[in-house]
């Protein structure tokens, strides 16, 4: 929910005037540029298909585009929704799941509140050795979701556009209560803004329960045929049958990594390793690449759950 709050009153000499700024004069020209622009596609992170962004970068986010100091983010509520036990020999394994109800606020260059938003989300932690622990992870992970909802009301630079089927490129682009002869002319030139490095989850963060919203779906997951190579393969139509054939199992297997390792051994055996196929963005690349790709993200998620 986006609530505007009325500028303060200012003081002249003629006594105290009550006003309301127009949104434009709320932010400078160069916030509003910002806002406007495309997210950079090394703030995405793909896990299991699905594209979403960290906590921890969208705090980040926050901050260079409204300040130190430049927003608020208040815990509305927060509920313990379950907590479960489960005896392994004489050792207690610990679930637990909680429900955070947060608000972001944000300020103008004054410090003065212009506009909240409220969302709600839950977390949970699985199978932990520690219920310390396994409550500590929960209700960071509740908050966590609940702040990137929140934010996502901003627009593109908290992932808007990733709800449109993954998509990096800006769905808002125009905002009537910010016409562009306002504040683009203003925000020239602008200011370098910093190259990220691609972002990486928080240590021990949990990712079963990420916040994610849909990729472009995998050519290797797609319900349609799976893609074929760019050229016929070298090998003549009965390497283009065995490519077809693991492409299937590919897409039948996207979440088992040693059915890809198997794929990949299989695909070595009948010469098509090396063919070229579609990544889940429509890049081509050979096919041990993209199975070496995914093969990868499994197991490093699998580390991350290890460590956590």
């Amino acid at each position: 929910m986006a609530m505007a709050v009325e500028a303060p009153v200012s003081i002249t000499a003629e006594g105290p005037t009550s006003h309301t700024q127009n949104q434009s004069a709320r932010f400078s020209p160069y916030q509003l540029r910002m806002l406007h622009g495309g997210i950079n596609g090394n703030r995405v992170r793909n896990l299991r298909g699905m594209s979403h962004l960290e906590a921890w970068d969208v705090r980040r986010q926050l901050i260079r585009i409204f300040g130190f100091g430049g927003f608020d983010i208040e815990t509305v509520s927060l509920d313990l929704v379950a907590e479960h036990e489960k005896k392994q020999g004489e050792k207690s394994r610990w679930t637990v799941v909680y429900r955070a109800q947060v608000r972001l606020i944000l300020k103008d260059s004054t410090g003065t509140a212009i506009a909240y938003f409220d969302d709600g989300a839950a977390g949970d932690s699985v199978n932990q050795p520690s219920l310390g622990d396994a409550h500590d992870m929960a209700m960071k992970t509740a908050f966590s979701q609940a702040l990137k909802r929140c934010a996502v009301n901003l627009g593109d630079q908290f992932g808007l556009s990733l709800y449109n089927d993954g998509s990096q490129d800006p769905v808002v682009g125009f905002s009537a209560a910010h016409p562009p002869q306002e504040w683009k002319p203003q925000a020239q030139p602008p200011e370098p803004e910093p190259v990220d490095p691609p972002v990486r989850p928080e240590p021990s963060a949990p990712q079963d329960s990420e916040e994610s919203t849909p990729a472009p779906v995998p050519a290797a997951t797609a319900s349609a045929a799976a893609p074929k190579p760019q050229s016929a393969p070298s090998n003549g139509p009965k390497a283009v049958n065995h490519l077809d054939r693991l492409m299937g199992q590919v897409r039948d297997c996207w979440m088992n990594a040693v059915a890809l390792k198997q794929i990949k051994a299989d695909a070595t055996k009948h010469q098509v390793v090396n063919e070229q196929v579609q990544d889940p963005f429509g890049n081509w690349m050979p096919f041990h690449q993209l199975l070496d790709n995914r093969i990868a993200e499994l197991e490093q998620a699998s580390q991350e759950r290890s460590a956590a």
